[in-house]
């Protein structure tokens, strides 16, 4: 068993009408999560326009304690008072940075696509951060602005910005067609 963190990403697809009784049961179980050992954070991606599906994001220390939590009574409890909040749920779990990038098929982008992706994740959310925060931060001494910057930006990256980086990015992470791709078969049909 691994002791890097484990992160177990869940995809839940709401029920028609259902969603502020699931809203309240999404924020029971990630309060329950919390009071778990070696529990580290979780997130919850809001679905897009016209969309349903939420995904949730729980990060444990290792998989021993992301076991504990799975296999709990309380979280079976909590999953059985969620039946009828959404359909159709598909979970992966996830080891370390890499794993942002992997699926349960394929091995996985290469290594420049994975830090480009995380570099379009971590400019813009640097900048702003520096944009709202860095003149209250420039007076105080380099060790403690780099302490805060990095407490407050290291959870927004690890459980929001970093898996909507790669989810957006998915078809070019994962070499599947690209609007370029399309555009380049439809010029020249014949090098495809």
């Amino acid at each position: 068993m691994s002791n890097d963190p484990v992160t177990l990403m869940v995809a839940r697809r709401v029920a028609r009408g259902r969603y502020r009784a699931f809203s309240i049961w999404l924020d029971e179980g990630r309060g329950l999560a919390a009071g778990f050992d070696g529990f580290l954070g979780s997130g919850v991606l809001a679905p897009p326009p016209g969309d349903d599906e939420y995904q949730i994001i729980f990060r444990f220390r290792d998989e021993s304690t992301l076991a504990a939590w799975e296999h709990s009574a309380a979280r079976h409890a909590w999953l059985a008072r969620g039946l009828g909040l959404f359909d159709a749920p598909q979970e992966h779990r996830a080891t370390g940075l890499g794993s942002w990038f992997h699926d349960a098929v394929v091995n996985g982008p290469p290594r420049w696509k994975q830090a480009t992706a995380i570099w379009l994740a971590f400019f813009p959310v640097s900048l702003a951060f520096q944009w709202l925060f860095g003149d209250a931060l420039g007076t105080l001494p380099l060790v403690l602005r780099i302490l805060l910057s990095t407490l407050l930006m290291t959870p927004l990256m690890v459980f929001l910005f970093i898996p909507l980086s790669t989810r957006l990015l998915a078809p070019w992470l994962n070499g599947r067609s690209s609007a370029g791709g399309r555009l380049e078969r439809l010029l020249h049909p014949g090098r495809a």
